[in-house]
């Protein structure tokens, strides 16, 4: 075989457009350049406590020097990067050595041994975690996924009125409208949306079991809680005081699991597009140029649905997982967390690559209203919940003696179709109040729809 290195994840290949911008967060790429940003930060702040002397001061302008090594992160770094791993065999070490050369440039040498000072590794990377995940969320995912909600309340809004049959159990049922069916999904994935715009983005720096013994050694007069939280906090983090080597991963595991919530909701979307589809409820628009079937010309299969069903389903399959298996850590510290959060933005990158086939398949279907009215016209029997409902309120108002009309009811409908005829001349039989037959004789199933327009808009 002949061919050079290809992607192995669709995800950086067939679909690496979609989900491009994910990738300046949740990349290898990424994260060094998050790991880097959080070791300068702490290497100024240390260098302009006063802890080691005057001379030790970092300059306004050594660390906006300093600072460009982010600002500026290149591809050049990245091979940089890998190149001193690939020597040190360890990845934040790399990054120490990374920081040292920047001090170099700047004529700083002096301050060598603060870079990565007391630090563990889970010290830098938990900051970085937090900052990239951070950003993934609330620059990447959440802006998508607000889009689809706005698009989802517009179609709400525009469907309001047009009434269509339930499906119940897939039986015939009472009437909606599927602007309300819309605005119900609209409804759900808004409030899984809130939760995860609260989410506590944690993190710690506290040394190799959590204790701040190193620090304390070197500089007893410290207050080492205060400094690292200092740091914590001024990088847009909650700082947790409290944790072993690494900090516990447990505000990730209740990210991943307000994600998969949403993700499953937004599933449950999928499959109903799907459904009213094959059943002609949305008509779908042709495609200039697409296939649907290479061998059936006449067909226009609902991929973008069924696309976004199965990258919600690995999505889910990975961030349950992700949530599992980051809150556990054997006793002060073990690396199944290293190599479970690698797989973080396939994760997101799969539920984004969802978000894109759903918002764009919206914009490939319409209503086919003419094919739901029909589908009431022929669904009578959906107006005897109504029937026995005024007979019951007859009854409790003392208008009636009619007795158990639910059965009444059960023994005229159930397994039968029935015509406007039959129920007509049901109702003209009624012992109840001229008012409520009157009411009931001028309802057809596509006006049984009670309160679906104005629910449909909010």
């Amino acid at each position: 075989m002949s061919l050079s290195f290809q992607p192995l994840s669709p995800l950086d290949g067939r679909y690496a457009s979609q989900v491009q911008e994910l990738s300046l967060f949740l990349s290898e790429a990424g994260l060094n350049r998050a790991r880097i940003k959080v070791e300068i930060e702490w290497l100024i702040l240390l260098a302009n406590k006063n802890l080691f002397g005057e001379n030790c001061y970092i300059t306004e302008e050594q660390a906006r020097r300093l600072r460009t090594a982010v600002d500026y992160f290149s591809d050049a770094d990245v091979a940089k990067l890998a190149e001193t791993e690939s020597r040190t065999r360890h990845d934040v070490k790399a990054v120490e050595y990374f920081v040292r050369d920047k001090l170099t440039e700047i004529d700083r040498e002096d301050l060598h041994e603060l870079a990565h000072f007391a630090a563990t590794s889970e010290d830098i990377n938990n900051l970085s975690y937090a900052l990239i995940i951070k950003d993934a969320v609330n620059k990447v995912w959440l802006p998508k996924a607000k889009q689809l909600v706005a698009t989802l309340v517009e179609l709400a809004n525009s469907y309001s009125a047009v009434p269509m049959l339930s499906r119940t159990h897939g039986q015939p049922a009472t009437p909606t409208t599927m602007g309300k069916e819309i605005a119900v999904f609209a409804s759900r994935l808004e409030r899984q949306i809130k939760r995860i715009e609260k989410t506590d983005y944690l993190g710690k720096f506290s040394g190799a079991t959590g204790t701040y013994s190193a620090h304390v050694v070197a500089v007893p007069e410290a207050n080492w809680p205060e400094i690292a939280k200092e740091l914590v906090e001024s990088l847009g983090l909650k700082f947790n005081p409290l944790t072993t080597q690494i900090e516990s991963h447990d505000w990730q595991a209740e990210l991943y699991s307000s994600v998969a919530h949403f993700n499953r909701v937004l599933h449950n979307l999928a499959t109903d597009i799907w459904s009213y589809i094959s059943i002609g409820y949305f008509k779908q628009i042709p495609v200039k140029g697409a296939t649907g079937s290479s061998t059936m010309p006449h067909k226009i299969n609902p991929i973008r649905f069924e696309n976004a069903e199965a990258n919600l389903e690995i999505s889910n399959a990975l961030f349950d997982v992700l949530a599992a298996t980051l809150v556990t850590s054997r006793l002060q510290r073990d690396l199944t967390d290293s190599s479970s959060q690698r797989n973080i933005g396939v994760a997101f990158g799969h539920s984004l690559l969802a978000l894109d086939n759903i918002a764009k398949g919206l914009t490939e279907i319409e209503v086919a209203e003419s094919v739901m009215a029909a589908d009431l016209a022929e669904n009578w029997e959906v107006l005897t919940e109504a029937i026995q409902t005024v007979i019951r309120a007859e009854v409790a108002a003392g208008r009636s003696k009619i007795s158990n009309p639910y059965d009444l009811l059960k023994d005229l409908s159930r397994g039968k179709r029935l015509t406007r005829e039959d129920l007509a001349n049901f109702i003209l039989k009624l012992d109840i109040e001229q008012a409520a037959k009157d009411r009931l004789l001028v309802l057809t199933p596509k006006d049984y729809i009670g309160l679906a327009a104005q629910l449909a808009k909010g």
